[in-house]
């Protein structure tokens, strides 16, 4: 089937199938699951930076403590073509390490209230190894260079 666009408003009863690509606008709701196609390793602690995060899924093996420093928000922000109400997930693996993994706030990249007030939830920023070892970040940006995030899973 050839490709298809439209110009307006698309209503749907029965839904889409296939992927969605492109910009999309508005909301959007559905069912399914999230795959990263790309993951990138930090096995030392290091300053991530924004290419790495963009792609969503950052995996861990190290046997020694890591500490991962999350890039500016005026970097991320750039990467991500972020402006103000983008959000955005990050996902740490960690169940191939031996050791613990600690995120670190960056230059414009600020824990949110929600884990300044409840660190033991969604303010941890430690992500244990093993089969406990997996974290979900939300990244909120309050302009195209600052953004607040919280762990939320």
């Amino acid at each position: 089937m050839a490709s298809t666009t439209f110009s307006g408003p698309v209503t749907s009863t029965n839904g889409f199938i296939g992927a969605l690509t492109g910009n999309v606008t508005g909301n959007v709701a559905g069912s399914g699951s999230i795959t990263h196609a790309t993951t990138v390793a930090i096995n030392a602690t290091a300053t991530a930076t924004a290419a790495q995060v963009a792609t969503g899924y950052i995996t861990s093996t190290s046997a020694a403590a890591t500490a991962i420093t999350l890039p500016t928000g005026t970097l991320l922000g750039a990467a991500l073509s972020a402006a103000k109400g983008t959000i955005f997930d990050l996902y740490i693996d960690n169940t191939g390490g031996a050791s613990s993994v600690s995120i670190v706030a960056a230059v414009n990249g600020i824990l949110s209230t929600a884990g300044v007030d409840t660190p033991g939830s969604f303010g941890d920023l430690t992500v244990a190894a093993g089969v406990t070892g997996l974290a979900r970040y939300t990244l909120m940006f309050s302009s195209a260079t600052a953004y607040v995030f919280t762990r939320t899973a």
